[in-house]
Parts: C-alpha cells; sequence; structure tokens
C-alpha cells in the first residue's frame, strides 16, 4: 500500500489492519475537540450527575443527543448504545455493532464480543461505509454541522481512537473507566489545557 493518497502524505490510520470494523463487536471509542472546551462546557457532565450539576451549553446538549440517535439514523447496522460520557475535551462511548446484512458472515455460535474478524473486507484507507468510521464520521458530521449553523465554536479532532473490546473483563475495566472519568477529571493528562 502506498504511504501517499492523492500525491499528498498520508497518516498511516490507526485502526487495526487485521480487523474489520463493520463486524459484530463491542468497541470502546474516544474522540477528542480541537480547543479547549471551556466555552462548551461550564464543567464537566455525566448523565450520572443530579441536575442541579448539570452545566453543560447548548453543543454539549447536541453531541449527547446526537449519539443518543445512532442506532435510529443506522437501524440496519444494529447498533447499541452502552456507556458513555461527555467531557470538557473528550468523548468516550461503548457502542456495539450486532450482526446486519453487511457483516453477514454465517453463525459460528459465538456472541459479538467473542467473534474474531473473519470478513475478507478489513479495515483499509478509503471510503469507510457500514462501519465503526462510518458510525463516528456521521455522528462528529451532525454535531458539527449543527454549531456551524448555529454560530457555535466547536470542532473535532481529525481522527478518533478505538479499542475493540474481546472479552467481558475488558468491557467491565473500560464500562467503569467511562463512569469514574469525571471523578478523576482532575488527574487526566489534558486537564486545565
Amino acid at each position: 500500500m502506498s504511504d501517499k493518497f492523492l500525491e499528498t502524505i498520508r497518516i498511516q490510520s490507526s485502526r487495526a489492519s487485521w480487523w474489520n470494523y463493520g463486524d459484530p463487536s463491542a468497541y470502546f471509542i474516544t474522540i477528542l475537540y480541537k480547543r479547549s472546551a471551556t466555552f462548551i462546557w461550564r464543567n464537566y457532565y455525566s448523565r450520572q450527575f443530579t441536575p442541579a450539576i448539570l452545566q453543560t451549553t447548548e453543543i454539549g446538549k447536541i453531541a449527547e443527543q446526537g449519539w443518543l440517535k445512532a442506532p435510529s439514523v443506522r437501524p440496519d447496522m444494529n447498533i447499541e448504545l452502552d456507556e458513555f460520557i461527555i467531557m470538557p475535551n473528550h468523548f468516550h462511548a461503548i457502542i456495539r455493532i450486532g450482526e446486519n446484512d453487511y457483516n453477514r458472515v454465517g453463525n459460528d455460535g459465538r456472541d459479538a464480543m467473542h467473534r474474531v474478524s473473519t470478513a475478507s473486507n478489513q479495515h483499509r484507507f478509503g471510503s469507510q461505509t457500514k462501519n465503526l468510521s462510518s458510525i463516528v464520521r456521521g455522528y462528529k458530521s451532525a454535531v458539527t454541522i449543527y454549531a456551524r449553523k448555529n454560530n457555535i465554536e466547536f470542532d473535532w479532532q481529525s481522527r478518533f481512537h478505538d479499542h475493540i473490546i474481546k472479552n467481558e473483563e475488558s468491557y467491565l475495566r473500560i464500562k467503569n473507566y467511562i463512569i469514574n472519568n469525571p471523578n478523576n477529571w482532575k488527574e487526566d493528562g489534558f486537564y486545565n489545557k
């Protein structure tokens, strides 16, 4: 594979080349915002907090609503949302892509979390459809479009981080991390930046 696309420098994908990100599985994603988000969130925000502590701004609410709409926007992908958190400078979520018409490779008797990717269409550079990247791209795009239409200063980092959740122990550790992220905000590497 060439290191350039359209004769320009291309950054290597952070996705696992051996995995098809449209396959049924659970994924942990992190998306960063481009700048300090003090103009987006007056404080941190979590669905678990009481309304008295809820201090999200309009774009924070739109980010939450946009994420909650993902399954209805893509009903053909059999998406299930799990724990998520909107923080002042990043977004964490667990999302499951279930078996659907785009990834059905036969019934191997294993649940989505324990399945090994067997499809031939593994993640590669190019147009991404019906996979994790397309879900994240659509989500980021919807929030960005709303921000621009309403003159709200907001933008995402161009990429996102992912982790394929391979077992129940990993799932529980990540879920606990997301739930406790607001309590650990002062220890976050991006706190006060």
